[in-house]
């Protein structure tokens, strides 16, 4: 386990961040993840960086404050306020946002509580956002197990951690020889599939299901299609999702129309939402409806001014190695990778022609969405069909059967 838990570590640092060992290195976790976080830092030495700030947060902590305090209260704690992101931000730190879950821990907790302290952690951070949206900044997420997160997915498994440990490492290609030469072609695939995607200059998506769901999308004009590997305006070229699947643009917020169903449960601020589904009306989240977690769900939506527009639209084969691990992982970073997804809120400035050097506001003029929050959902399905239509009326057939056609493999 060691090893290859001082491999991930290598990875994270070398490939996806590419750290300098001149530049600051900043570390947000999980307080159980502690043990990796130490390997981590202990890589980071050895590269030469000094300067490391460790943002570790215990999520039990945070439950028993949201149970006691008022929000008044509750913004003076470090928890939410995320000022020292700013700090570093303005450092250019390199960020490794260690993500873990503890799935349900917050379902006694009000919506509308957990709603207005989001806000608020988004709001302290804007200077990161912003340089973070210009592609000024290094940096990935990647994952780390939690006991409660383990034994949620592996419940007979004698030590779920490690069994969430190991799936982690098959995932992320830890366990080949040499996983940076793995992830070097995966990348190079994911470019050339989005290469393909822009040849085409689609300016709508229509998604169907025989789960109902029915949904169209337009593209802007200038849309870009990206994936996982980001360039920053330095010219080095970072992997900010690890693992990642996708390829992704942002829409035009204002044309969503039709309805979606969900294909995995999201689980959003520690509260599960399940079998759910969104209807849109000129690009407007206008209803929703969820077996489980619809109050949160609804809370989601209205978070803050435009949260209830799309963001991202994500293509994501059926057939993806997180998909195959026939697991419902609970976490966004591992199950926006098995299925494709659209994302409500923010845009990405990447996915536009000279999106990183305007503004939000410029951006939203091109209707691209300017929102505090981003949060993604599955809508992917085995049987999940998307045609797109090109500027000349051309309709290409994008996905079929919850997979990318020949054209786009």
């Amino acid at each position: 386990m060691n090893e290859l838990l001082e491999k991930y570590a290598e990875v994270l640092l070398s490939t996806c961040l590419k750290v300098d060992k001149n530049k600051p290195l900043f570390i947000s976790a999980n307080t159980e993840a502690i043990e990796f976080v130490r390997v981590v830092a202990n890589k980071a030495y050895n590269i030469g960086i000094t300067d490391i700030y460790f943002d570790i947060t215990d999520p039990y902590l945070m439950h028993d404050a949201l149970t006691n305090l008022e929000i008044k209260d509750l913004k003076k704690l470090t928890f939410w306020n995320r000022e020292i992101w700013n700090v570093y931000a303005k450092k250019d730190a390199a960020f490794l946002m260690l993500v873990s879950k503890t799935p349900g821990l917050m379902k006694d907790i009000k919506a509308e509580k957990l709603t207005e302290m989001t806000k608020f952690m988004y709001e302290t951070r804007k200077d990161f956002d912003a340089l973070r949206a210009k592609s000024s900044l290094a940096w990935c997420i990647a994952a780390v197990p939690t006991k409660a997160w383990a034994k949620a997915l592996f419940k007979d498994a004698t030590n779920p951690t490690d069994e969430l440990w190991n799936k982690i490492f098959e995932i992320c290609s830890i366990k080949e020889e040499n996983p940076i030469e793995v992830w070097e072609r995966k990348i190079e695939k994911l470019e050339k599939r989005s290469a393909k995607l822009n040849e085409y200059k689609f300016k709508k998506l229509h998604y169907t299901s025989t789960n109902k769901t029915d949904f169209t999308i337009e593209l802007p004009e200038k849309h870009i299609w990206s994936s996982g590997n980001e360039r920053l305006a330095n010219g080095k070229d970072v992997l900010v999702n690890f693992p990642t699947e996708e390829v992704y643009t942002s829409p035009d917020c204002m044309s969503a129309n039709g309805i979606v169903y969900s294909s995995k449960p999201l689980c959003y601020q520690d509260t599960i939402i399940n079998e759910f589904s969104i209807t849109f009306k000129n690009g407007k989240a206008v209803a929703c409806s969820a077996k489980e977690g619809e109050e949160t769900l609804k809370s989601m939506i209205n978070i803050c001014e435009n949260a209830n527009m799309l963001g991202e639209v994500a293509l994501v084969p059926y057939s993806s190695p997180i998909s195959n691990s026939n697991l419902v992982f609970l976490e966004t970073l591992y199950d926006e990778n098995a299925a494709c997804h659209l994302a409500l809120g923010d845009s990405f400035p990447e996915c536009f022609e000279n999106g990183t050097n305007m503004s939000k506001e410029e951006l939203f003029q091109h209707n691209l969405n300017h929102c505090k929050s981003h949060v993604d959902f599955m809508i992917g399905t085995k049987d999940l069909n998307i045609i797109g239509t090109t500027q000349d009326e051309k309709e290409i057939e994008i996905f079929k059967d919850g997979n990318f056609t020949e054209e786009f493999n």
